[in-house]
């Protein structure tokens, strides 16, 4: 697969997706929400940069079995769940599988959210202004239903902030987002690593630890 690095880490995207928010810097209303694990070292480059608080909203894709990275759909907290019909219609007994696979990954789901949480309650969202930020977005299965949790709990606004992403992807967001920033958005998109140096995987401690410093710094007022 060729390679065309853009970004040399999830921390150096972060830090570049941060410029082009800077008009909801310092806002009482805004929080920055990172989609585990790999947006999560995004979005806490982008909440530093704008003084607003972060924290992390639990999605899980349903990925088809025996070719997990192709989506079917994917869930979110709050039962969500999004469908992708394409990709469905040909599957055999594709609702048997989506049962099925969707009973596994809300363990999962639900095991990330205590493990990231602990005893902390999710944030409050309604009337707020939400920023989901990921590391990038290939089919965007996984976006979409994050931004359906958020409607179903009252947030004002979303705004979908990623490095990079597949173009016909960060367009169609756009029905289910407010507004969306993709800082890139190349012809030819194969996959989301192909624009980082180091693509390495996210570990749940390093969400952890990325969540905690985030609550003792508190954001930087720099902006």
């Amino acid at each position: 697969m060729p390679r065309f690095e853009i970004f040399q880490d999830r921390t150096d995207a972060g830090r570049q997706l941060a410029e082009k928010l800077l008009s909801y810097a310092g806002r009482d209303d805004v929080i920055v929400l990172g989609l585990p694990r790999g947006g999560v070292p995004v979005a806490f480059e982008v909440a530093q940069r704008l003084a607003v608080p972060l924290d992390v909203f639990v999605v899980r894709k349903l990925g088809v079995p025996g070719h997990e990275e192709l989506a079917m759909g994917a869930i979110a907290s709050g039962g969500v769940r999004v469908l992708n019909e394409d990709v469905l219609y040909v599957i055999p007994d594709a609702q048997a599988v989506v049962e099925m696979v969707t009973a596994i990954e809300r363990e999962e789901l639900e095991r990330r959210d205590r493990n990231y949480r602990h005893d902390r309650p999710p944030p409050d969202f309604k009337g707020r202004t939400v920023i989901l930020v990921d590391d990038g977005l290939a089919t965007g299965a996984t976006m979409r239903a994050a931004a359906a949790a958020l409607r179903q709990q009252g947030t004002a606004k979303i705004i979908v902030a990623v490095p990079v992403g597949a173009p016909i992807t960060c367009q169609e967001l756009k029905s289910v987002a407010d507004e969306v920033t993709c800082l890139l958005a190349p012809v030819g998109f194969i996959g989301v690593g192909q624009y980082y140096s180091d693509f390495s995987q996210t570990t749940d401690e390093e969400v952890r630890d990325l969540l905690a410093a985030a609550l003792s710094r508190g954001p930087k007022q720099d902006v």
